[in-house]
């Protein structure tokens, strides 16, 4: 009976009119033939890389902004265009881009070596070569002809999280060591501050030069909404201030314009589940719920053991208490569940820290408070909607296979 039933459902998805017309149009990964509120941005990228195109290596860049502020889209979209030119005119420039946030890819200097390597056409074994020998293959591959290659690293700032910032170095200095090709590398970072923390000679060979990406406000996120929209949607499926109030939300989370393209494509999605034939106001407020809580169930999935075992306590706490949470209360608590999971408990001062960090991750709020000669604790509230809790209670036991 649930075979037929389902096999029913999607012969009606089938015999449905779609509200869209090209979905891809809304996803991140979608590079658009024209990028508007970003002309300053791709102008000073295009000065910089143009010596390329003389076989000249350009200077290393930066790329700094919050997060859908149009970093990435400048940088692949301005690279191809250099590219398009190179290949009319016969210029050997090649252009790789590598997100440095994926497992596999980047998370050691082998892989990160390897798969450039493997972008230019060599193969490469995915462990077992000494990492001095895969640069060997890198710098010969590089060697075998003459060119500029331009490696984009987006979200260079998890690279060095996860590998060190002795890789940027390496890469800085590989030039030093060639002769017929040279590479330049653009850097793409959310972490306005991510350049402090790293060595100064990385610094000083990577940020040669910067662009800041700032956000976009109200005003310019509805035209790209407007633009976009109408490639992605079918006629008239859009309903009266929709655009505006998706424009609005993304506005008010510092102008993030992927933001406000996957609320829309997700009010969609539930419009059309709906059966509806327009979105609607109401679409884009159970969109906004249905992201966040996502976001949120996908954080607390990640977070080690002992973070987990610390929330947890606080969920429990929340249930059956109005008001206030201290740090003593989820010490306790926390303790009484390590015990449970043969876990061994943290140190009062080392669960603080883990406090603050769940706090930066948005998932609480924890107010600093003194309470005299008596030291300082914190006033914990949950930030996240109530909607969401029974589930990420349920997702943390599981996971903590209580």
């Amino acid at each position: 009976m649930i075979e037929k039933g389902i096999t029913g459902l999607f012969e009606d998805f089938l015999n449905k009119e779609s509200l869209f017309q090209e979905k891809k149009v809304l996803q991140s990964s979608y590079t658009p033939s024209a990028i508007v509120h970003r002309d300053n941005e791709i102008k000073q990228l295009a000065n910089i890389l143009a010596p390329a195109l003389r076989v000249d290596r350009p200077s290393n860049v930066f790329l700094y902004g919050k997060t859908g502020t149009g970093k990435t889209l400048t940088a692949r979209y301005t690279t191809a265009k250099i590219l398009q030119v190179a290949e009319q005119r016969n210029i050997p420039i090649t252009i790789l881009y590598l997100n440095c946030k994926l497992n596999k890819i980047a998370d050691t200097e082998y892989r990160l070596i390897a798969q450039l390597s493997r972008d230019l056409g060599k193969e490469i074994p995915a462990t077992g070569l000494p990492t001095e020998e895969i640069y060997k293959v890198f710098y010969t591959i590089l060697e075998s002809k003459k060119q500029i290659v331009i490696i984009i690293l987006d979200e260079i700032d998890q690279l060095v999280k996860k590998a060190g910032d002795g890789i940027i170095y390496n890469l800085t200095r590989v030039n030093s060591e060639l002769k017929n090709s040279q590479i330049s590398i653009i850097g793409i970072s959310n972490d306005l501050l991510f350049t402090d923390h790293i060595d100064p000679r990385v610094k000083s060979s990577l940020s040669e030069e910067e662009i800041i990406f700032p956000p976009y406000n109200a005003i310019q996120l509805q035209d790209i909404l407007h633009k976009r929209s109408k490639l992605a949607f079918k006629e008239s499926v859009i309903g009266e201030g929709v655009i505006e109030k998706c424009s609005a939300y993304a506005a008010r989370e510092h102008g993030d314009a992927r933001r406000a393209l996957e609320l829309l494509r997700v009010a969609g999605e539930l419009a059309e589940r709906a059966g509806k034939e327009k979105i609607e106001l109401t679409d884009i407020d159970e969109a906004e719920e249905k992201i966040e809580r996502d976001r949120v169930l996908d954080i607390v999935k990640t977070q080690p053991k002992q973070q987990q075992a610390a929330l947890l306590a606080i969920v429990y706490i929340a249930a059956k208490r109005i008001g206030a949470i201290f740090t003593g209360d989820v010490y306790a608590l926390y303790a009484e569940i390590c015990e449970k999971i043969a876990l061994r408990p943290l140190t009062q001062r080392r669960l603080s820290d883990i406090i603050s960090e769940l706090d930066m991750l948005g998932i609480i709020n924890a107010k600093v408070i003194s309470k005299g000669r008596f030291g300082r604790t914190r006033d914990i509230t949950l930030a996240i909607p109530l909607t969401v809790l029974p589930k990420i209670r349920s997702v943390l036991e599981q996971s903590l296979d209580l």
